[in-house]
């Protein structure tokens, strides 16, 4: 059974616009702002905690991101990128790191088996965590699910997957 939420409206629909924009701008803190103007019980729907997760990114805040991004997750567990938000905190937070993530996107994995995101960032965590075969294996299993030449190219630009650059280099 699917749970329908209800729309925001007016002003608390304004104020979410609002904070979209200013986030569309770079300013988090003035679409912090506009989020802080949204009524008490509204700030807890959905497309309000969506935007709060991208403020906290944006600021730096990764306690509070995975706080928001495992609300997002645990209500919402069929959607996958409320799942890589939060290994994505997870890694970042004080008291996670990289084999926190790692699990976390393990367990989406076996859930979200055609999701590129999901074996491209556990690539990355293995290249991190010294694991240049097993960080090869989950590459090579984004690139099959995924667009392989996008995800080659967004591969030789991330700084996590350096150790591997000049043998993802030799297949472009």
């Amino acid at each position: 059974m699917v749970t329908r939420v209800k729309s925001l409206t007016p002003p608390d629909s304004h104020h979410l616009n609002a904070a979209l924009g200013w986030l569309g701008l770079g300013n988090w803190r003035e679409a912090n702002g506009e989020l802080e103007q949204i009524t008490q019980a509204n700030r807890v729907h959905p497309d309000v905690l969506t935007v709060r997760l991208e403020v906290y990114v944006k600021a730096g805040k990764w306690d509070l991101a995975a706080e928001v991004a495992k609300t997002l997750r645990d209500s919402r567990p069929k959607e996958p990128r409320y799942w890589i938000s939060l290994a994505y905190a997870t890694r970042r937070k004080q008291g996670g790191g990289l084999k926190k993530a790692k699990e976390i996107l393990l367990q989406a994995h076996r859930m979200f088996a055609r999701e590129p995101t999901i074996a491209f960032n556990l690539a990355c965590y293995e290249c991190q965590l010294g694991d240049l075969k097993e960080a090869w294996k989950w590459l090579e299993i984004a690139f099959e699910v995924g667009n392989a030449q996008e995800w080659r190219l967004k591969a030789l630009k991330d700084e996590d997957l350096k150790p591997l650059w000049t043998r993802i280099g030799g297949t472009v």
